[in-house]
């Protein structure tokens, strides 16, 4: 059974190993292998800034919420949304930046359990790697729509913005 809960400052180190393991699950193959590398060779730099983010949010009573899956191994997923990023007034005030489930949980609704835990009905918008065509479906089963603009700022790749109202 997997579960799902709200980060703390104790899962920084679990969480960020995670994050390493999704980003290969999810983009090994749409960006450059040299990427994933550096990412896990500065394990201990994601480690510790998770830890500054999740101490950052326990200090805040109404700060957005870091929600984890975990199921008998250890954390399978997360997802978090903040107040949108953008300077954009026509966008919805809500950005999801972030959900992530390991690939052998690929399929089993758990990402459309914490995209309803971070986002719930809300109108939100994201942005996606160009190319990853498994997350723009899932995205757009849940009501996203790609809206035509287009970062290439990021040495990860193109990414694309999708809103749902």
């Amino acid at each position: 059974m997997t579960s799902l809960r709200a980060a703390t400052v104790a899962d920084a180190e679990a969480l960020g190993g995670l994050h390493v393991d999704v980003w290969d699950d999810a983009y090994t193959g749409l960006m450059p292998e040299r990427l994933l590398e550096e990412r896990r060779a500065a394990l201990p730099e994601r480690v510790e800034r998770w830890r500054e983010i999740l101490a950052a949010r326990a200090q805040a009573p109404d700060a957005p919420v870091v929600w984890l899956a975990e199921d008998a191994s250890g954390l399978v997923g997360f997802a978090s949304a903040l107040p949108a990023r953008d300077d954009d007034p026509a966008l919805p005030g809500l950005e999801l930046t972030a959900l992530y489930v390991r690939a052998r949980c690929w399929g089993t609704g758990l990402g459309h359990r914490l995209l309803e835990a971070a986002v719930g009905d809300r109108a939100a918008y994201l942005w996606v790697l160009a190319g990853n065509e498994r997350a723009t479906g899932f995205y757009e089963r849940h009501g996203f729509v790609l809206d035509g603009a287009v970062d290439d700022s990021d040495d990860h790749g193109r990414h694309l913005r999708m809103v749902r109202r």
